[in-house]
């Protein structure tokens, strides 16, 4: 808050702005800022959930296109597709983006937290994520529209801020030198190579990597993210020294997006980044990568008759 008034004295564009851009928001506070010009409200459910009811006025633009392809979906789309969607919504520097997912679990939130990232990354700044998705909105008894909306098409073009981005061979720079704590966003069977996704070659984790699993930030049994407070505190476990940058991942950039907008967005940690492709690139490299906790053969072939079952 201190921050905030302070930049008032910078002028009242600033001072506004730096108001807006809460990154998350109550049910409460994004009905009341819906109604305000410049606001889109993006809903990435799929077609038909939108079609079926929304937020009145809210853009539909389905998380898969904000995804890479089928082989290693964590990867961004080109930035040619990206203008091409971000045009389409209207969406410039100036817009006031609201995301929301369905709120359905703390999985779903992922989806919310990739797209706001992916927004970001394209310089948008003045972002927001609705708490809790449209589970919450309709617990707080507001309505939902049937009436599709549209945007006028904007011709802003934008390029990729690569200082939130971790690549592959940042990654094994940071492993090699030590100037990254790597986070894996997975749940514990993931990380302790009991189990892989199936578009990975290889169960196990990043070299030196420690577990905070994305679902550590929110209430039990809930999509909801837990109180600033309390999100603080949490935050405070992550072993991450001050000259550090602080790389998220999971399988496919998704879960790893939770754990990036809690660190970079809520509390406020310096440096942190989001390995996009995360595992599935990792293990689909050319040439086997550092690695921890990966099980020996026939463990390895035990899960790959797990995972061939469950098809």
């Amino acid at each position: 808050m201190i921050k905030k008034l302070a930049s008032c004295f910078l002028g009242f564009v600033l001072c506004a702005s730096a108001i807006a851009a809460e990154p998350l928001l109550s049910a409460q506070a994004t009905r009341a800022a819906s109604n305000t010009t410049g606001t889109v409200v993006l809903d990435i459910r799929d077609p038909k959930s939108y079609a079926a009811g929304h937020i009145a006025g809210a853009l539909n633009a389905p998380y898969g296109t904000w995804r890479g392809p089928e082989g290693n979906p964590g990867e961004l789309p080109s930035l040619e597709n990206l203008t091409k969607l971000v045009q389409r919504l209207g969406l410039t520097p100036d817009s006031k983006v609201i995301v929301t997912s369905s709120g359905k679990d703390a999985t779903d939130f992922g989806a919310a937290a990739r797209v706001y990232w992916t927004l970001k990354v394209l310089g948008l700044q003045n972002l927001s994520v609705l708490n809790g998705g449209l589970t919450a909105w309709q617990a707080a008894g507001f309505d939902l529209s049937t009436q599709p909306a549209t945007a006028a098409a904007s011709t802003y073009v934008p390029t990729i801020n690569q200082s939130m981005i971790a690549t592959r061979a940042d990654v094994i720079s940071g492993i090699q030198s030590g100037k990254a704590q790597l986070i894996d966003a997975r749940p514990s069977a993931f990380y302790e190579g009991t189990t892989r996704h199936a578009a990975a070659k290889v169960p196990g984790t990043l070299k030196g990597a420690v577990n905070v699993e994305h679902s550590t930030w929110f209430a039990p049994n809930s999509s909801l993210v837990v109180s600033d407070s309390e999100v603080k505190k949490l935050a405070l476990a992550v072993p991450a020294k001050s000259d550090q940058d602080v790389i998220s991942f999971c399988n496919t950039g998704h879960w790893a997006a939770t754990n990036w907008f809690v660190l970079s967005e809520l509390a406020g940690q310096p440096n942190v980044k989001l390995y996009a492709g995360s595992m599935v690139d990792w293990t689909q490299a050319d040439g086997a990568l550092p690695m921890d906790n990966v099980p020996n053969r026939i463990k390895q072939l035990y899960i790959d008759a797990q995972l061939w079952s469950a098809k």
